[in-house]
Protein backbone atom coordinates (compact mmCIF):
# COMPACT_ATOMS: atom_id res chain seq x y z
CA UNK A 1 0.00 0.00 0.00
CA UNK A 2 1.94 3.88 -1.25
CA UNK A 3 2.09 5.79 2.03
CA UNK A 4 0.86 8.99 2.24
CA UNK A 5 3.69 11.91 1.22
CA UNK A 6 4.68 15.35 2.73
CA UNK A 7 3.82 16.41 -0.93
CA UNK A 8 -0.01 16.34 0.00
CA UNK A 9 0.18 18.92 2.75
CA UNK A 10 0.09 22.63 2.05
CA UNK A 11 1.51 25.80 3.60
CA UNK A 12 -2.53 25.68 4.95
CA UNK A 13 -1.75 22.19 6.71
CA UNK A 14 1.67 22.76 8.33
CA UNK A 15 2.08 26.77 8.38
CA UNK A 16 2.46 27.14 12.25
CA UNK A 17 2.47 23.62 12.86
CA UNK A 18 5.32 22.21 14.83
CA UNK A 19 6.74 19.14 12.81
CA UNK A 20 8.87 16.58 13.99
CA UNK A 21 10.98 14.70 11.49
CA UNK A 22 12.97 11.65 11.52
CA UNK A 23 15.79 11.97 9.38
CA UNK A 24 19.40 9.80 9.51
CA UNK A 25 21.97 11.91 10.34
CA UNK A 26 24.57 9.04 11.26
CA UNK A 27 27.31 10.66 9.48
CA UNK A 28 31.02 9.69 9.58
CA UNK A 29 33.47 11.60 11.71
CA UNK A 30 37.18 11.90 12.06
CA UNK A 31 38.97 11.58 15.19
CA UNK A 32 39.32 14.92 15.36
CA UNK A 33 35.10 14.96 15.30
CA UNK A 34 34.67 16.68 11.88
CA UNK A 35 32.38 15.43 9.83
CA UNK A 36 34.20 13.37 7.02
CA UNK A 37 30.90 12.57 4.59
CA UNK A 38 27.57 14.48 4.78
CA UNK A 39 25.79 13.03 2.31
CA UNK A 40 22.71 12.19 4.36
CA UNK A 41 22.38 15.31 6.02
CA UNK A 42 22.58 16.46 2.29
CA UNK A 43 19.83 14.07 1.32
CA UNK A 44 17.48 15.08 3.80
CA UNK A 45 17.64 19.04 2.82
CA UNK A 46 14.74 18.73 0.42
CA UNK A 47 12.49 17.49 3.21
CA UNK A 48 13.26 20.55 5.82
CA UNK A 49 13.38 23.14 3.48
CA UNK A 50 9.72 22.25 2.16
CA UNK A 51 8.82 22.39 5.66
CA UNK A 52 10.62 26.00 6.37
CA UNK A 53 9.14 27.44 3.15
CA UNK A 54 5.80 26.37 4.30
CA UNK A 55 6.48 27.93 7.88
CA UNK A 56 6.54 25.11 9.97
CA UNK A 57 8.51 24.68 13.28
CA UNK A 58 10.83 22.50 11.99
CA UNK A 59 11.98 19.36 14.81
CA UNK A 60 14.49 17.14 13.58
CA UNK A 61 14.75 13.83 15.98
CA UNK A 62 17.94 11.53 14.94
CA UNK A 63 20.51 9.34 16.09
CA UNK A 64 24.01 8.94 15.80
CA UNK A 65 26.29 6.15 16.88
CA UNK A 66 25.66 3.31 19.20
CA UNK A 67 25.67 5.10 23.04
CA UNK A 68 23.74 1.94 24.41
CA UNK A 69 20.99 4.34 26.06
CA UNK A 70 23.48 6.38 27.94
CA UNK A 71 25.18 10.10 26.90
CA UNK A 72 28.15 9.77 25.39
CA UNK A 73 29.63 12.89 24.82
CA UNK A 74 31.36 11.73 21.44
CA UNK A 75 27.98 11.09 20.32
CA UNK A 76 26.69 14.31 20.83
CA UNK A 77 24.76 15.88 17.35
CA UNK A 78 26.62 19.61 18.10
CA UNK A 79 29.18 18.93 14.66
CA UNK A 80 25.66 17.92 12.91
CA UNK A 81 23.56 21.22 13.94
CA UNK A 82 26.82 23.14 12.29
CA UNK A 83 27.34 21.59 9.06
CA UNK A 84 23.23 21.98 8.74
CA UNK A 85 23.22 25.47 9.66
CA UNK A 86 25.59 25.58 6.96
CA UNK A 87 23.85 23.75 4.40
CA UNK A 88 20.88 26.04 5.14
CA UNK A 89 22.60 28.93 5.63
CA UNK A 90 20.27 29.40 8.58
CA UNK A 91 20.79 28.90 12.61
CA UNK A 92 19.91 25.36 13.82
CA UNK A 93 19.51 25.40 17.81
CA UNK A 94 20.20 22.20 19.13
CA UNK A 95 18.66 20.31 22.48
CA UNK A 96 21.41 19.32 25.23
CA UNK A 97 18.23 16.28 25.49
CA UNK A 98 15.97 14.87 23.31
CA UNK A 99 12.97 15.07 25.77
CA UNK A 100 12.51 17.30 28.95
CA UNK A 101 12.65 20.80 29.92
CA UNK A 102 15.46 22.28 28.00
CA UNK A 103 13.77 20.81 24.50
CA UNK A 104 10.31 22.10 25.68
CA UNK A 105 11.69 25.40 26.29
CA UNK A 106 13.64 25.48 22.86
CA UNK A 107 10.46 24.24 20.43
CA UNK A 108 8.24 26.38 22.76
CA UNK A 109 10.68 29.90 21.84
CA UNK A 110 10.62 28.95 17.91
CA UNK A 111 8.91 31.16 14.89
CA UNK A 112 7.78 29.83 11.81
CA UNK A 113 10.36 28.39 9.66
CA UNK A 114 12.65 27.77 12.55
CA UNK A 115 14.87 24.65 13.10
CA UNK A 116 15.59 22.51 15.98
CA UNK A 117 17.36 19.33 16.24
CA UNK A 118 16.85 17.31 19.18
CA UNK A 119 19.78 15.75 20.61
CA UNK A 120 20.53 12.11 20.21
CA UNK A 121 17.50 9.83 20.78
CA UNK A 122 19.50 6.63 21.36
CA UNK A 123 21.34 8.27 24.51
CA UNK A 124 17.83 6.74 26.54
CA UNK A 125 17.49 3.38 25.81
CA UNK A 126 13.74 3.34 25.63
CA UNK A 127 14.15 4.81 22.25
CA UNK A 128 15.39 1.01 20.86
CA UNK A 129 13.04 -0.67 23.21
CA UNK A 130 9.85 1.08 21.22
CA UNK A 131 8.68 2.60 25.07
CA UNK A 132 5.60 4.13 24.86
CA UNK A 133 5.85 6.53 27.46
CA UNK A 134 8.93 7.91 25.83
CA UNK A 135 7.77 7.80 22.49
CA UNK A 136 4.74 10.06 24.20
CA UNK A 137 7.22 12.25 24.84
CA UNK A 138 8.91 13.13 21.95
CA UNK A 139 5.66 13.08 19.89
CA UNK A 140 4.06 15.47 23.24
CA UNK A 141 6.87 18.27 21.28
CA UNK A 142 5.18 18.24 18.03
CA UNK A 143 1.51 17.96 15.70
CA UNK A 144 2.65 16.42 12.53
CA UNK A 145 5.56 13.71 12.00
CA UNK A 146 7.45 13.56 8.96
CA UNK A 147 10.02 9.75 8.59
CA UNK A 148 12.33 10.69 5.90
CA UNK A 149 15.05 8.20 7.45
CA UNK A 150 14.92 5.84 5.39
CA UNK A 151 18.07 3.92 6.79
CA UNK A 152 16.34 3.71 9.84
CA UNK A 153 13.05 2.30 8.57
CA UNK A 154 13.40 -1.32 9.13
CA UNK A 155 14.12 -0.50 13.04
CA UNK A 156 10.33 -0.36 15.27
CA UNK A 157 12.42 2.08 17.40
CA UNK A 158 10.14 4.87 19.23
CA UNK A 159 11.24 7.78 17.07
CA UNK A 160 10.51 5.93 13.66
CA UNK A 161 7.50 4.11 14.75
CA UNK A 162 6.02 4.57 18.37
CA UNK A 163 5.69 8.21 17.67
CA UNK A 164 3.13 7.42 15.09
CA UNK A 165 0.63 6.11 17.53
CA UNK A 166 0.01 9.89 19.03
CA UNK A 167 0.71 12.26 15.75
CA UNK A 168 -1.37 12.43 12.97
CA UNK A 169 -0.82 12.69 9.96
CA UNK A 170 2.50 10.65 9.68
CA UNK A 171 3.57 10.73 6.48
CA UNK A 172 6.68 9.97 4.54
CA UNK A 173 9.38 13.00 3.54
CA UNK A 174 10.63 13.10 -0.10
CA UNK A 175 13.69 11.82 0.44
CA UNK A 176 11.78 7.94 2.03
CA UNK A 177 9.15 8.50 -1.06
CA UNK A 178 12.15 8.00 -3.40
CA UNK A 179 13.62 5.54 -1.70
CA UNK A 180 10.34 3.16 -1.96
CA UNK A 181 9.50 4.38 -4.92
CA UNK A 182 12.47 3.04 -6.77
CA UNK A 183 13.29 -0.08 -4.44
CA UNK A 184 10.05 -1.29 -4.00
CA UNK A 185 8.78 0.03 -7.58
CA UNK A 186 12.32 -2.53 -8.80
CA UNK A 187 10.90 -4.91 -6.81
CA UNK A 188 6.90 -5.37 -7.38
CA UNK A 189 6.44 -3.39 -11.37
CA UNK A 190 10.30 -3.32 -12.71
CA UNK A 191 11.09 -2.64 -16.62
CA UNK A 192 12.45 -5.69 -17.50
CA UNK A 193 14.60 -7.52 -17.93
CA UNK A 194 15.71 -6.86 -14.49
CA UNK A 195 19.10 -8.17 -13.33
CA UNK A 196 20.69 -7.74 -9.86
CA UNK A 197 24.18 -7.74 -9.03
CA UNK A 198 24.95 -9.09 -5.50
CA UNK A 199 28.12 -8.74 -4.29
CA UNK A 200 29.89 -8.59 -0.43
CA UNK A 201 31.81 -11.18 1.33
CA UNK A 202 29.58 -13.73 2.77
CA UNK A 203 26.53 -15.60 1.49
CA UNK A 204 25.25 -15.61 5.26
CA UNK A 205 24.22 -12.09 5.22
CA UNK A 206 22.78 -12.16 1.38
CA UNK A 207 20.59 -15.26 1.93
CA UNK A 208 17.34 -13.59 2.33
CA UNK A 209 17.90 -11.21 -0.48
CA UNK A 210 19.41 -13.58 -3.23
CA UNK A 211 16.55 -15.93 -2.51
CA UNK A 212 13.88 -13.24 -3.35
CA UNK A 213 15.40 -11.76 -5.95
CA UNK A 214 15.81 -15.12 -7.43
CA UNK A 215 11.94 -15.20 -7.52
CA UNK A 216 11.44 -11.97 -9.10
CA UNK A 217 14.78 -11.11 -11.40
CA UNK A 218 15.78 -12.42 -15.03
CA UNK A 219 19.21 -12.79 -14.27
CA UNK A 220 21.55 -12.57 -11.20
CA UNK A 221 24.85 -11.93 -11.25
CA UNK A 222 26.98 -12.83 -8.01
CA UNK A 223 30.65 -11.42 -6.97
CA UNK A 224 32.21 -10.70 -4.26
CA UNK A 225 34.16 -13.21 -1.89
CA UNK A 226 30.86 -14.66 -1.40
CA UNK A 227 31.62 -16.76 -5.07
CA UNK A 228 33.95 -19.35 -3.13
CA UNK A 229 31.29 -20.76 -1.46
CA UNK A 230 29.74 -21.62 -4.44
CA UNK A 231 32.76 -22.81 -6.46
CA UNK A 232 33.50 -25.44 -3.37
CA UNK A 233 29.80 -26.38 -3.19
CA UNK A 234 30.49 -27.49 -7.01
CA UNK A 235 33.53 -29.36 -5.90
CA UNK A 236 36.25 -26.90 -7.21
CA UNK A 237 39.05 -25.47 -5.53
CA UNK A 238 39.43 -22.24 -3.62
CA UNK A 239 42.96 -22.17 -2.56
CA UNK A 240 42.64 -20.32 0.87
CA UNK A 241 39.71 -17.75 -0.37
CA UNK A 242 37.27 -17.18 2.10
CA UNK A 243 34.18 -19.83 2.27
CA UNK A 244 31.25 -20.60 4.68
CA UNK A 245 31.40 -24.37 5.16
CA UNK A 246 28.03 -24.36 6.71
CA UNK A 247 26.72 -22.71 3.21
CA UNK A 248 27.74 -25.09 1.09
CA UNK A 249 23.98 -27.13 1.00
CA UNK A 250 22.58 -23.32 0.34
CA UNK A 251 24.80 -22.38 -2.28
CA UNK A 252 23.93 -25.42 -4.47
CA UNK A 253 20.17 -25.05 -3.33
CA UNK A 254 20.29 -21.79 -4.83
CA UNK A 255 21.71 -22.57 -7.90
CA UNK A 256 18.88 -25.36 -8.29
CA UNK A 257 16.34 -22.85 -7.66
CA UNK A 258 17.27 -20.58 -9.87
CA UNK A 259 18.04 -23.58 -12.65
CA UNK A 260 14.55 -24.19 -12.21
CA UNK A 261 13.04 -20.96 -12.57
CA UNK A 262 14.75 -20.08 -15.60
CA UNK A 263 16.64 -17.36 -13.98
CA UNK A 264 20.28 -16.70 -15.60
CA UNK A 265 22.94 -17.35 -12.27
CA UNK A 266 26.35 -16.18 -13.26
CA UNK A 267 29.26 -16.50 -11.14
CA UNK A 268 32.50 -15.12 -12.53
CA UNK A 269 35.05 -17.54 -14.77
CA UNK A 270 38.03 -16.17 -13.57
CA UNK A 271 38.90 -14.41 -10.52
CA UNK A 272 41.86 -12.27 -9.46
CA UNK A 273 43.97 -13.93 -6.29
CA UNK A 274 46.58 -12.42 -4.29
CA UNK A 275 49.25 -14.15 -2.20
CA UNK A 276 47.75 -12.82 0.80
CA UNK A 277 45.08 -9.95 2.24
CA UNK A 278 47.01 -6.80 1.64
CA UNK A 279 46.89 -4.16 -0.51
CA UNK A 280 50.22 -4.76 -1.89
CA UNK A 281 49.98 -8.78 -2.45
CA UNK A 282 51.42 -10.34 -5.06
CA UNK A 283 48.64 -11.01 -7.53
CA UNK A 284 47.44 -13.06 -10.84
CA UNK A 285 44.76 -13.91 -12.57
CA UNK A 286 43.32 -17.72 -12.62
CA UNK A 287 40.05 -19.43 -14.31
CA UNK A 288 37.80 -20.83 -12.03
CA UNK A 289 38.70 -24.22 -12.28
CA UNK A 290 42.29 -23.76 -11.92
CA UNK A 291 42.77 -21.82 -8.59
CA UNK A 292 46.10 -22.44 -7.14
CA UNK A 293 46.62 -24.10 -3.24
CA UNK A 294 48.06 -20.73 -0.47
CA UNK A 295 46.03 -18.08 -3.05
CA UNK A 296 43.21 -16.64 -2.17
CA UNK A 297 40.34 -14.52 -4.35
CA UNK A 298 40.52 -10.59 -4.10
CA UNK A 299 37.98 -9.75 -7.27
CA UNK A 300 36.72 -10.88 -10.23
CA UNK A 301 38.86 -11.34 -13.64
CA UNK A 302 38.53 -9.32 -16.75
CA UNK A 303 36.98 -12.35 -18.15
CA UNK A 304 33.95 -12.39 -16.11
CA UNK A 305 33.83 -8.68 -16.23
CA UNK A 306 33.10 -8.97 -19.84
CA UNK A 307 30.72 -11.67 -18.78
CA UNK A 308 29.13 -9.54 -16.68
CA UNK A 309 28.71 -6.85 -19.19
CA UNK A 310 27.01 -9.21 -21.96
CA UNK A 311 24.76 -10.20 -19.59
CA UNK A 312 24.11 -6.31 -18.59
CA UNK A 313 23.77 -4.94 -22.02
CA UNK A 314 19.81 -5.48 -22.88
CA UNK A 315 18.75 -5.19 -19.22
CA UNK A 316 16.19 -2.11 -18.36
CA UNK A 317 16.69 -2.08 -14.41
CA UNK A 318 19.65 -3.52 -12.57
CA UNK A 319 20.05 -3.68 -8.88
CA UNK A 320 23.40 -3.68 -7.25
CA UNK A 321 24.31 -4.66 -4.02
CA UNK A 322 27.78 -5.29 -2.49
CA UNK A 323 31.12 -5.32 -4.30
CA UNK A 324 32.74 -8.12 -6.51
CA UNK A 325 36.09 -7.39 -4.57
CA UNK A 326 38.04 -5.64 -2.06
CA UNK A 327 37.64 -2.51 -3.56
CA UNK A 328 39.38 -0.88 -0.59
CA UNK A 329 42.74 -2.07 -2.56
CA UNK A 330 43.18 -0.26 -5.67
CA UNK A 331 45.13 -3.39 -6.93
CA UNK A 332 41.92 -5.78 -6.29
CA UNK A 333 38.96 -2.78 -7.24
CA UNK A 334 38.93 -3.26 -11.25
CA UNK A 335 35.90 -5.69 -11.03
CA UNK A 336 33.71 -3.32 -8.95
CA UNK A 337 35.05 -0.57 -10.94
CA UNK A 338 33.42 -2.04 -14.36
CA UNK A 339 30.32 -2.81 -12.78
CA UNK A 340 30.05 1.18 -11.65
CA UNK A 341 31.16 1.93 -15.11
CA UNK A 342 29.20 -0.01 -16.85
CA UNK A 343 25.74 1.26 -14.43
CA UNK A 344 26.94 4.90 -15.37
CA UNK A 345 26.94 3.54 -18.74
CA UNK A 346 23.62 1.67 -18.75
CA UNK A 347 21.93 4.78 -17.01
CA UNK A 348 22.64 6.83 -19.94
CA UNK A 349 20.48 4.57 -22.45
CA UNK A 350 17.78 4.23 -20.42
CA UNK A 351 18.21 1.74 -17.95
CA UNK A 352 16.85 2.22 -14.69
CA UNK A 353 19.97 1.41 -11.88
CA UNK A 354 19.65 1.27 -8.35
CA UNK A 355 22.41 1.44 -5.87
CA UNK A 356 21.21 -0.58 -3.07
CA UNK A 357 22.92 0.57 -0.28
CA UNK A 358 26.26 -0.23 1.45
CA UNK A 359 29.65 -0.82 0.06
CA UNK A 360 28.04 -0.45 -3.41
CA UNK A 361 27.27 3.55 -2.56
CA UNK A 362 31.07 3.76 -1.64
CA UNK A 363 32.30 1.87 -4.77
CA UNK A 364 30.32 4.27 -6.66
CA UNK A 365 31.17 7.32 -4.63
CA UNK A 366 34.94 6.45 -4.56
CA UNK A 367 34.64 5.76 -8.80
CA UNK A 368 33.23 9.46 -8.95
CA UNK A 369 29.78 8.04 -11.04
CA UNK A 370 27.68 8.56 -8.12
CA UNK A 371 25.62 10.92 -10.22
CA UNK A 372 25.39 8.96 -13.47
CA UNK A 373 22.87 6.45 -11.49
CA UNK A 374 19.08 6.83 -11.02
CA UNK A 375 19.06 6.20 -7.57
CA UNK A 376 21.53 5.77 -4.99
CA UNK A 377 19.72 4.13 -1.32
CA UNK A 378 20.83 5.83 1.54
CA UNK A 379 19.88 2.30 3.43
CA UNK A 380 22.15 -0.72 3.97
CA UNK A 381 19.74 -2.97 6.12
CA UNK A 382 16.82 -1.32 5.17
CA UNK A 383 17.26 -1.87 1.26
CA UNK A 384 18.27 -5.41 1.88
CA UNK A 385 15.28 -5.51 4.16
CA UNK A 386 12.87 -4.07 1.34
CA UNK A 387 14.68 -6.15 -1.66
CA UNK A 388 13.84 -9.55 0.23
CA UNK A 389 10.04 -8.63 0.75
CA UNK A 390 9.93 -7.44 3.99
CA UNK A 391 7.88 -4.98 5.98
CA UNK A 392 9.85 -2.05 6.91
CA UNK A 393 7.98 -0.84 10.63
CA UNK A 394 8.86 2.91 10.06
CA UNK A 395 6.98 2.28 6.82
CA UNK A 396 4.32 0.35 7.87
CA UNK A 397 3.33 2.93 10.77
CA UNK A 398 2.97 5.79 8.04
CA UNK A 399 -0.60 6.68 6.81
CA UNK A 400 -1.94 5.36 3.39
CA UNK A 401 -1.48 7.39 1.10
CA UNK A 402 -5.36 8.55 0.22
Amino acid sequence: MAKRSLASLNAGDLSGKRVLVRVDFNVPLNDAGAITDDTRIRAALPTINDLIGKGAKVILSAHFGRPKGQVNDAMRLTPVAARLSELLGKPVVKTDSCIGPDAEAKVGAMANGDVVLLENVRFFAEEEKNEAGFAEKLAGLAEVYVNDAFGAAHRAHASTEGVTKFLKPSVAGFLMEKELQYLQGAVDEPKRPLAAIVGGSKVSSKIGVLEALIDKCDKVLIGGGMIFTFYKARGLSVGKSLVEEDKLELAKELEAKAKAKGVQLLLPTDVVLADNFAPDANSQTADINAIPDGWMGLDIGPDSIKVFQDALADCQTVIWNGPMGVFEFDKFAAGTNAIATTLADLSGKGCCTIIGGGDSVAAVEKAGLADKMSHISTGGGASLELLEGKVLPGVAALDDAA
